[in-house]
């Protein structure tokens, strides 16, 4: 127990001391926005994070054989781990943008720029949150890893299953710092991409009654999909399941020819109690579907460091119940720093989560600066109070969870 080291806890002390390092997070931000780095090419931004973490006193900085940084403080007991991935996604049309997406514009309070709140700002209070531990003598009985995981966009989940199973760590928690307003985050639903696949019979267009059009078939199962949709049930807390058509592709000798084979690719996202098979038992049962291929993607697409992991594009759902002991330690962590409850909620994106607690079962939940709205927007920005906040719940946080009853079969079954 650390009942003597949270009564110590000063937070008016904490709060000026984040406070102080305002100006370190908001550089470190800009200098963070300022390098691309979308999935794959995260090497010059995990060499800046790894910089940043010496230069405020880390215990160990590593990365590991995938390129995830992992950066320790304390090696006491309780194992804590806290991610913010370090891929970005692109630009887009860079019209659409009213400022340099690169820059790291600051205006009215906020920070603008690609990965201001996805995910950098979470990167910037973490390793602030390090050296409010040190400074403020809030170690205890615990190891924290401050973890910068790469991949993420691309596949969600990937380099936390490298980290779980190859890196030789396992956390009694994991703290994702994606956006949550400040609030505390338990879950969200699940997802998976499928293809399906129809064959047909190619001939030449001038006379298209001698072939099968797989097109024509093909359009008719959209529609099939669209009603699907609209049938999927909800669930209280996560909300409903959905299916959406996000890409249609044909194959065809010339476009002289009828096709011989068209695809779609689907979007699944999976509420409570909807599975991989589920799931790929109602697209099989849609009327068109009977001689349907059903294919669900895998991931094999080489990091920066040139390592491969493959994974099948199956991303659980997950929930941590509200009364699990890592939630009430993040509530109590809260309400000690601001003495009022905190929003507690869920994502409407996926997270690394799908991997820590949806595949691997380790207790998860999510506290981040930034507004998930703005997340892959041309508008993308960052509170700079929520980096000053956030740095003090990243500092307190483990206090609390080592004061936490033993956990130990408390974690609820994976869903999805």
């Amino acid at each position: 127990m650390n009942t003597a080291a949270i009564a110590a806890l000063d937070r008016a002390r904490l709060a000026a001391a984040a406070q102080a390092y305002e100006p370190d997070m908001v550089q470190f931000l800009r200098d963070l926005i300022a390098i691309p780095a979308e999935s794959c090419q995260e090497g010059p931004v995990i060499a800046r994070i790894r910089a940043e973490m010496e230069k405020v006193g880390f215990d160990e900085v590593r990365v590991d054989p995938m390129g995830n940084i992992l950066g320790r403080i304390g090696s006491g007991r309780k194992v804590i781990m806290m991610d913010s991935h370090t891929d970005t996604v692109g630009v887009g049309d860079p019209k659409e943008w009213a400022f340099d997406p690169y820059r790291g514009k600051i205006e009215g309070g906020y920070i603008y720029g690609r990965g201001a709140c996805d995910q950098r700002g979470g990167m910037a209070s973490l390793v602030y949150a390090g050296k409010l531990i040190q400074d403020l003598n809030l170690a205890g009985d615990y190891t924290l890893y401050v973890v910068g995981s790469v991949q993420e966009e691309d596949c969600d989940g990937l380099p936390w299953l490298y980290i779980l199973k190859e890196d030789g760590i396992r956390p009694d928690c994991v703290v994702i710092t994606e956006p949550t307003r400040l609030g505390i985050y338990r879950g969200h639903r699940g997802r998976m991409e499928i293809e399906v696949h129809l064959r047909g019979r190619s001939c030449h267009a001038s006379a298209p009654e001698r072939g099968d059009n797989p097109v024509y078939k093909m359009a008719r199962l959209v529609e099939e999909v669209e009603k699907l949709n609209e049938r999927l049930r909800p669930d209280p807390f996560l909300g409903k399941g959905t299916i959406a058509v996000t890409e249609i592709r044909s194959l065809s000798p010339s476009l002289c020819a009828v096709p011989g084979a068209c695809s779609i690719h689907l979007d699944r996202r999976l509420t409570a109690g909807e599975t991989r098979e589920s799931a790929v038992a109602e697209v099989q049962t849609l009327p068109g579907a009977e001689n349907a291929e059903i294919e669900i993607l895998r991931y094999d697409t080489p990091s920066y460091t040139g390592l491969r992991y493959p994974m099948e594009k199956y991303y659980p759902t997950w929930v941590l119940e509200e009364s699990h002991p890592l939630a009430q330690a993040a509530l109590r962590t809260y309400k000690t720093l601001w003495d009022r409850p905190p929003v507690v909620d869920k994502w409407t994106f996926s997270t690394n989560g799908v991997a820590t607690m949806g595949l691997m079962g380790v207790p998860t939940i999510g506290f981040g600066p930034g507004e998930e709205e703005v997340a892959h927007s041309a508008a993308e920005r960052m509170p700079i109070r929520h980096l000053v906040e956030a740095a003090q719940f990243y500092a307190a946080f483990p206090l609390f969870f080592t004061q936490s009853r033993d956990r130990e079969g408390a974690v609820d079954s994976p869903r999805g």
